[in-house]
């Protein structure tokens, strides 16, 4: 096969602590601007990115260093002319297409589950609707970011992150509020709700399931929409659990496990620079 230019290189980066949209956004704001980069691919099974670009590969470590996810430079080889063929426009519009309900999915759930989440007192489902929230904001951002200068991003991911901080902020705060005064988390609302979710989870999984191994999030959609489906079922059996104890502790743990969740990745999308 013909070789491309001899300073393109083809270079695979470990990154461990890569494993949902959002940190693959943030991989993709950290470099997306940097001229010698040419195309990314994701591997979030393998907790992988290959780089396609020129120059010294080791150069793209001052970028990916920073995020504070565990970056190294595994492999460089040069790179052949099929790592430098572009996707199909019908491709990059069959990905906008599955982003646009993705993000549908979420922001309906999002407002859903908090206000069914308030009526049934439970704090499990007010947490998982900031974590669809904070899917839902890494689908806009991606759709936003497409044609646009790197400081409109990075504002973008900033506003979004401060959004996402606020709310974890705002659902550990009711944990506590409701450790302090009580509540009476109602479960069949909890597991119905729950079974929504997962419902909503497993339709995203299906939509990103054929796509999963091309870029703009379609395999990390795929594996945190799979951690997903996990969490709506902690969800679902923390409802059983308060239906069989009568304790409001089940619904106070799993709404804090899932506060916490999402106060590490609204910190990580913060940190971006």
């Amino acid at each position: 096969m013909t070789k491309a230019n001899s300073r393109s290189q083809r270079s695979v980066f470990s990154i461990p602590h890569m494993d949902c949209p959002a940190e693959e956004q943030m991989v993709r704001m950290a470099l997306g601007d940097v001229t010698q980069v040419h195309s990314l691919f994701f591997d979030l099974s393998a907790r992988t990115v290959t780089i396609v670009h020129q120059n010294d590969a080791a150069k793209l470590m001052e970028y990916l260093h920073p995020l504070g996810l565990g970056a190294t430079l595994i492999q460089s080889e040069e790179a052949t002319v099929a790592d430098l063929e572009p996707g199909t426009a019908a491709e990059d519009a069959a990905e906008a297409r599955i982003l646009k309900i993705l993000l549908a999915i979420n922001g309906a759930m999002f407002i859903l589950e908090i206000v069914v989440g308030f009526i049934a007192q439970s704090t499990g489902l007010i947490a998982d609707s900031v974590d669809m929230f904070a899917d839902a904001a890494v689908y806009a951002l991606a759709l936003f970011a497409v044609g646009k200068a790197a400081a409109q991003k990075l504002r973008a991911a900033r506003f979004s992150g401060w959004i996402q901080l606020l709310l974890a902020f705002g659902v550990l705060a009711e944990v506590v509020r409701r450790v302090m005064f009580g509540s009476e988390p109602i479960s069949t609302l909890m597991m119905l709700m729950g079974a929504v979710a997962l419902v909503a989870n497993v339709v995203s999984l299906l939509l990103v399931a054929r796509k999963r191994d091309r870029g703009v999030h379609m395999k990390a959609s795929y594996i945190f929409s799979a951690n997903d489906v996990i969490a709506n079922l902690g969800l679902i059996l923390a409802g059983a659990l308060v239906a069989w104890s009568g304790s409001p502790y089940p619904d106070l743990i799993i709404g804090t496990i899932i506060g916490l969740v999402v106060l590490s990745g609204a910190y990580r999308i913060l940190k971006l620079k």
